[in-house]
C-alpha cells in the first residue's frame, strides 16, 4: 500500500476507543485493544497516545493506521531477517472474519498467537533521551561504560543494546543489563534477541537513511510459538517504537527535530507535569504537528 491510499483515508477526529467488536477482548494495551479470534490475535491500533508510560486524554486522528501501515511496510522488508507475527493474506483474513470496515482494515493486524518475551529489546545508534540522561550520570547505559566527553545526541561508535523490563500499563519500564536479561530470558535466549535487535536496527537505520532520516534509537519486542522459534511482533520502526530524526536537520549537542513523539514529550516538559495521572491535555496546535510528523515519516518511507 503506498501513501497516497493511506492519507485519505485518516479520521478527522481521533479513534480513542475500538468497542462493538463481537470479539472477546483479551488486553487493553496504551495504544493497542487485543481480541481473540480463537486460532490467531486480532491487533488494533487506536489514535490514544502516551507519554512518559501515562495514557493522554487527546489522540493523534489517523495514528494508529499510520502505525500499522508503517509496521507492515517493515514486516515485509524485514522478513528475510526473521519471521514476524502476521498471518500471510491479511485482505484474506479480513474478509474471512467479517471485518469490512476500511478504518479498521487500516488499523488493524491478524497474527499468530505467541508467547510475547518479558523483556523490550531497546537499540541505540545515538545518544538521546534516557540513553543521554543515564550517561550524564554514570557514564554508562544499560551498564555499558561509554567514552568520556560525548554530546547529547552523539552518534555512537558502534549500536548498543539497551532492554528494559516490560511495565504494566500506568508504570515505567526500568533499563536493565546483559546480566539481568539473560537471568530474564535465558543465556541463550537473551543472547539471540540481542544480536537479532542489532541487526534489525542496523538493518532499519540504512533504509531510513535512504529516505533522508535518521533512526537514532528503536524498540523492538519478540515472541516464541510452542516449537520456542522467534518471531518479531507487535509493531516495528514506527514512530511510536523508534526516534526518528531529518537527517539535513541533524546536529549533536542538543536534542534534533524529529518525527515521532518526543514532540509531544518535549512539550509535556516544558508544563513541569510530575508524568502522574491526571495527564494534561494538548492543544489543537500540538496534535495537528505530531499528526504532519507521523505522516511525514510515512510518506518518506512510503513514497
Amino acid at each position: 500500500m503506498n501513501f497516497s491510499e493511506i492519507s485519505p483515508s485518516l479520521p478527522i477526529t481521533a479513534v480513542t476507543r475500538i468497542d462493538e467488536l463481537p470479539f472477546p477482548r483479551m488486553a487493553s494495551g496504551k495504544v493497542r485493544e487485543i481480541f481473540d479470534l480463537g486460532d490467531a490475535l486480532l491487533l488494533v491500533a487506536s489514535d490514544r497516545l502516551s507519554a512518559f508510560d501515562v495514557i493522554l486524554p487527546d489522540g493523534i486522528p489517523g495514528k494508529g493506521i499510520v502505525l500499522t501501515q508503517m509496521s507492515n511496510w517493515w514486516f515485509a522488508q524485514t522478513q528475510h531477517l526473521i519471521q514476524n507475527h502476521l498471518l500471510p493474506d491479511q485482505p484474506g483474513e479480513f474478509a474471512r472474519r467479517g471485518i469490512t470496515s476500511r478504518d479498521l482494515q487500516l488499523r488493524s493486524m491478524i497474527v499468530r498467537k505467541l508467547q510475547p518475551l518479558t523483556i523490550e529489546c531497546v537499540a541505540r545508534g545515538y545518544l538521546i533521551g534516557s540513553g543521554w540522561s543515564s550517561y550524564q550520570k554514570t557514564g554508562e547505559v544499560c551498564g555499558i561504560k561509554l567514552p568520556a566527553g560525548l554530546r547529547q545526541a552523539d552518534r555512537l561508535a558502534a549500536p548498543i543494546f539497551t532492554p528494559t523490563t516490560k511495565a504494566p500499563k500506568g508504570q515505567h519500564d526500568e533499563p536493565i543489563n546483559d546480566a539481568q536479561g539473560a537471568a530474564a530470558l535465558g543465556p541463550k535466549l537473551y543472547a539471540q534477541v540481542k544480536a537479532m535487535s542489532l541487526t534489525l536496527y542496523q538493518f532499519g537505520h540504512d533504509r531510513a537513511e535512504q529516505a533522508g532520516m535518521i533512526l537514532a534509537d528503536t524498540k523492538f519486542e519478540f515472541g516464541t510459538d510452542a516449537a520456542d522459534k522467534l518471531y518479531l511482533i507487535d509493531e516495528v520502526l514506527t514512530p511510536d517504537s523508534s526516534r526518528y530524526w531529518p537527517a539535513d536537520r541533524y546536529a549533536p549537542n542538543q536534542s534534533p527535530p524529529s518525527y515521532d513523539k518526543q514532540f509531544v514529550r518535549d512539550h509535556l516538559l516544558a508544563l513541569k507535569w510530575d508524568q502522574k495521572l491526571p495527564a494534561p491535555r494538548l492543544p489543537a496546535d500540538v496534535i495537528t504537528r505530531t499528526q504532519e510528523k507521523y505522516l511525514t515519516a510515512l510518506r518518506n518511507l512510503l513514497g
